[in-house]
């Protein structure tokens, strides 16, 4: 086990309290975003092996069997298939989905063969990996996650009255052949451009605030905040709704909003967010668990670079309820989130004073991150290190795991291998 240094993202949607109030620190008055846990290229958590701080992305790549196993050596190549973070979110978060596997190896080639940097921001496959991600709330958090039933939008927007999407309302309601998610979002999406060829692969453009788009924006903002003051159906998702139109005024990503799900997660609830899965977090402190990767595909609510012909091209036409999960205890008293995919597995557990020592299980690398009280690690030859909130351990998969006492909350990141 070896203690984590790891690196806070600034991110301008972050919170300028949250994370420091984990941690037990002073805010900097500094938006602190995320605090990345793991060994993406992007920020690596780093160790300290004597000769000062080293990457723990280097130390993986320079003996993978020992760090991660042969097993997930053998499955993910020689690096750690999952990061981990801490997510403040104070602002939302852009409109988003990520691609599949396939379809992010395409998109990887595809730019790699026309020469677009790596670093250039209108990069949008920046690996050839997919990015199934997990959120477990540790505040209230907030967010819009997958399509609503479309019958249900209709109601929604009928209510809110909007003289301009009454068309897309009658779509919605009277949707015969499961089509009307595609139609509207991609009208919605591609407002004032030419189509390229197809009405659902418009020409790439930035989106932009032309003055229907704006003027329907702002009627949908006066229309929200109208239903938010009642105790409607949509009184939750109408108010935020109205915020996003007052950050983004003019934004095509707020009326493509009201086609999803606004959800709302209690301390310990998560969501799985599959490929394809449109969505955007608006506000709370999380754990997130992803999939080494960094791709993502915006369509709004962002300054970042968009790509909305790719993001038609990838996102799932699917409507429903989104599944909150709760976590499955098991016969030893962990406690984990099931997930369809093997590159990462995400479980907590809470200790009591009176709890025997809890050792867990060996054989893969797992962070242990630490989110409540004092968790104390100690390991076979009676080494031990004292992780408080916000502070995480590495565990490789070839090195002894260490008995877990005290009084805390545990989270523990692995592989589902």
């Amino acid at each position: 086990m070896e203690r984590l240094d790891t690196t806070v993202r600034p991110y301008a949607w972050g919170s300028t309290t949250a994370i420091p109030a984990l941690l037990g620190v002073e805010p900097t008055g500094e938006p602190q975003a995320e605090m990345w846990l793991g060994a993406h290229p992007g920020a690596p958590s780093r160790l300290d092996r004597g000769a000062g701080p080293v990457s723990l992305a280097d130390v993986i790549a320079a003996d993978p069997d020992t760090e991660v196993g042969p097993e997930v050596h053998a499955a993910f190549g020689p690096r750690l298939p999952f990061l981990l973070k801490l997510l403040a979110a104070d602002a939302p978060l852009s409109l988003q989905v990520h691609p599949d596997l396939a379809q992010a190896a395409a998109g990887h080639a595809a730019e790699e063969a026309r020469g677009v940097p790596l670093d250039a921001p209108h990069r949008t496959y920046k690996d050839d990996q997919h990015k199934p991600e997990l959120i477990c709330a540790l505040t209230p958090f907030e967010g819009l996650c997958g399509f609503r039933a479309p019958a249900r939008t209709a109601r929604l927007l009928d209510e809110l009255g909007v003289p301009a999407l009454a068309g897309h309302a009658a779509a919605l309601r009277e949707d015969r052949d499961g089509t009307a998610l595609r139609q509207v979002f991609t009208a919605v999406l591609t407002a004032g451009r030419a189509a390229a060829g197809a009405a659902d692969a418009p020409a790439a453009a930035e989106p932009g605030a032309d003055d229907t788009t704006a003027a329907t924006v702002a009627h949908v903002a006066r229309a929200a905040a109208r239903l938010a003051s009642e105790s409607g159906e949509f009184a939750a998702a109408c108010a935020a709704y109205a915020r996003l139109a007052r950050s983004y005024p003019g934004d095509a990503g707020v009326i493509a909003a009201l086609l999803l799900n606004h959800v709302r997660l209690a301390p310990g609830e998560a969501l799985f967010l599959d490929a394809g899965v449109p969505h955007a977090y608006l506000g709370g402190l999380g754990v997130e668990i992803m999939a080494g990767s960094d791709n993502v595909l915006r369509c709004g609510l962002t300054p970042k670079h968009v790509d909305v012909p790719e993001l038609l091209r990838i996102v799932r036409f699917t409507g429903g309820d989104p599944r909150v999960l709760l976590p499955v205890r098991d016969a030893h008293g962990e406690e984990h989130y099931e997930t369809p995919v093997t590159e990462f597995r995400l479980s907590r557990r809470r200790l009591t004073a009176d709890d025997a020592p809890v050792t867990p299980p060996a054989g893969r690398p797992q962070i242990l991150l630490c989110t409540e009280g004092r968790v104390r690690l100690t390991a076979g030859d009676g080494a031990h290190t004292v992780l408080t909130p916000g502070q995480a351990a590495y565990v490789a998969a070839s090195g002894p795991v260490p008995a877990c006492t005290g009084e805390g909350t545990l989270f523990r990141a692995t592989v589902a291998l």
